[in-house]
């Protein structure tokens, strides 16, 4: 929230557009009902790229997830510590072992090759440690228990949280192939959400569909002006798409959006400044 409020002082903004991926679009979403609970209304549109907010079909983490080890996490981190983000890298290798962890073990262990440099994979490697309280909150009011789809069953920052306040537009990016949101259950949020929504499927995975740059033409993805209560209706009636989602959303969000006007040549304003280049030393820092 306090982003928000920061973006908006700079750009000198009545509304931002806001934009969220995985957990941080649940993050987001539920930021946003905190925010309509109090009133304010900030954001013009938002876009949510594979995230969950109805937690009932969590895929393939759920076999991970139930209340012996989440119970352990709140006694061990639950009020403070963190969570090793090598650990959750090692949760999410498992669920695609075949393609993640042996066939590194074949070809450098047994084999003594190099693996080849793949931009994609290097990126997902780079994991974050969590806040110990956070993740033991996240696991059992999300995965869990399921509470954040449920109207003002979950409290953040004092207030009921209700998705069904959230009404600006909304822009749901899944990917067919993902395997951490499935596209089935992220659809859901459209019937949670209270404002208009627009549900795009794409081609590939949770990582590969959602960077799939528009020069590369690459892979599709369905749209249907048409919003079924369940995925499988919507999918019935939708139309494939060939290239990137990217050209469609830009389009969408240029709807929702000002005039256009030059890109700014500075960072920040007289009440926050930028502290250093890019990418700042927080991305640098490891903690181990």
């Amino acid at each position: 929230m306090k982003t928000i409020e920061v973006a908006r002082t700079i750009i000198n903004a009545d509304k931002v557009n806001a934009l969220g991926w995985c957990v941080g679009g649940t993050m987001l979403s539920s930021a946003l009902a905190v925010m309509r609970a109090n009133g304010e209304d900030p954001v013009a549109s938002l876009t949510l790229l594979t995230a969950l907010l109805d937690f009932s079909e969590p895929g393939d983490l759920g076999v991970f997830i139930d209340e012996l080890g989440v119970s352990m996490r709140e006694q061990t981190i639950g009020r403070g510590g963190l969570y090793p983000g090598r650990e959750l890298g090692f949760v999410f290798q498992a669920l695609r072992a075949n393609d993640l962890i042996w066939p590194y073990v074949v070809n450098n262990y047994l084999k003594g090759k190099t693996a080849a440099a793949f931009d994609l994979l290097y990126w997902n490697s780079d994991t974050t440690n969590l806040p110990g309280p956070m993740y033991s909150f996240y696991l059992r009011n999300m995965y869990l228990e399921n509470n954040l789809c449920v109207p003002n069953k979950l409290e953040l920052c004092g207030k009921a949280v209700d998705l069904g306040k959230v009404d600006m537009p909304s822009y749901l990016l899944a990917t067919e192939e993902d395997h951490i949101v499935p596209w089935r259950s992220a659809y859901q949020s459209t019937q949670l959400l209270g404002g208009e929504t627009e549900f795009v499927l794409g081609a590939s995975g949770h990582i590969a569909g959602v960077i799939n740059p528009a020069a590369k033409s690459k892979r599709s993805y369905w749209t249907n002006d048409a919003c079924g209560e369940t995925a499988d209706e919507w999918f019935a009636t939708a139309a494939q798409q060939r290239g990137s989602w990217w050209n469609h959303w830009i389009a969408w969000v240029k709807r929702h959006s000002g005039e256009q006007v030059e890109a700014r040549t500075t960072l920040g304003n007289t009440q926050f400044r930028a502290i250093e280049s890019a990418p700042g030393r927080y991305v640098k820092a490891r903690f181990q």
